[in-house]
């Protein structure tokens, strides 16, 4: 089992956009220290739900102030960007840091982000399995052209050198940076499976619906030819302290400003209307299904979503006290008093 920390940087009500970010940096280099696997980085636009806008710009600032830790996207949003730059990018960061990136990618929301970055509704609706395929292919061949019949409603371009490749990294290994898919319905889990790439689940998900998805994916995968085993990543809350109660009490003081303030920011490019959860509710949601409480119980909790999932690999936030002292006691916590007990 390999867990990792989930960073959002979200700024919390009185707090500035630079603590948050700070707290995110930091969040990195205590996760390492601690032992934990990796750190999963999350991407918003315009929202004090997260202020990181570019989770490959944070990834390379965090890749270079680690030295064993894995850092992934989680996600990077791919209908704001060209595949080719994110592949780049990609590339360059999984070179650069001898494979301890992880380019994690998802469809993101139908936000005022696609006005401003020019992709429209239809990059979020129609264009996602398209411009992933277009990723995938710059990840792994040497040359790449996108005539405009299968560019996916973007401009066809002529074939073109990949560079750097991905795959020319010093050990030799062959293969370029892992990549992954967030899902979060049916239809993007069979896109996942038919493609052999891992899912990543997100946090608001309990382990009967995070089964279902998996054994989709299984299904999904063997029917087209692959394997139907994958390292999934599933995303989650993590609050340690010495009582249960102390661990949600600190969750349910903090987390419902943020979520407020951060949820009601975001802003559709269409005008449609959004269904927003009930702040104290979502927390308390959260810290029923995730490791929020003891020690010996957050081992027990990830011990059985593994159990009943098979999945093996954990991005948990640990921010969401909003402190950076809490924040970083948390970390040390989980490593010396949780990662011992799942053997």
């Amino acid at each position: 089992m390999r867990v990792g920390a989930f960073v959002l940087a979200a700024q919390f009500p009185g707090q500035g956009q630079g603590e948050a970010l700070h707290r995110a940096v930091r969040t990195a280099e205590v996760a390492e220290e601690a032992g934990l696997d990796s750190v999963w980085l999350a991407e918003h636009h315009f929202v004090p739900y997260g202020v990181c806008p570019s989770a490959v710009t944070l990834a390379a600032l965090m890749l270079g102030r680690t030295r064993r830790l894995r850092v992934g996207t989680a996600v990077s949003v791919l209908p704001n960007t060209h595949p080719v730059a994110l592949g780049e990018q990609a590339a360059l960061l999984h070179l650069t840091s001898e494979g301890r990136f992880t380019l994690g990618v998802g469809r993101g929301g139908p936000w005022v982000d696609l006005e401003v970055f020019g992709g429209g509704l239809d990059a979020y609706e129609n264009r996602f399995p398209e411009d992933l395929d277009l990723l995938r292919r710059w990840l792994a061949e040497p040359r790449v052209g996108a005539p405009a019949a299968t560019a996916g409603g973007r401009e066809g371009f002529r074939e073109v050198a990949v560079v750097p490749r991905a795959s020319e990294s010093l050990d030799g290994d062959g293969t370029g940076p892992e990549l992954i898919v967030a899902c979060t319905s049916p239809g993007s889990v069979r896109l996942a499976a038919e493609r052999g790439l891992p899912m990543l689940l997100g946090m608001h998900c309990g382990d009967e619906d995070k089964a279902a998805m998996v054994e989709l994916w299984r299904r999904t995968a063997r029917a087209a030819g692959r394997s139907p085993e994958a390292a999934h990543v599933s995303a989650g809350v993590c609050q340690l302290a010495d009582r249960t109660a102390d661990a949600r009490e600190t969750l349910l003081k903090a987390m419902p400003g943020w979520l407020k303030q951060g949820l009601d920011a975001h802003v559709t490019v269409d005008g449609r209307q959004r269904a927003m959860r009930d702040p104290v509710a979502y927390t308390e949601l959260l810290c029923d299904l995730h490791p929020v409480g003891t020690p010996e119980l957050a081992a027990d909790r990830l011990a059985a979503t593994s159990e009943r999932t098979g999945i093996t690999r954990f991005a948990l936030l640990t921010e969401g006290s909003g402190d950076l002292a809490s924040t970083e006691e948390n970390l040390r916590r989980l490593g010396a008093e949780v990662l011992p007990r799942l053997g």
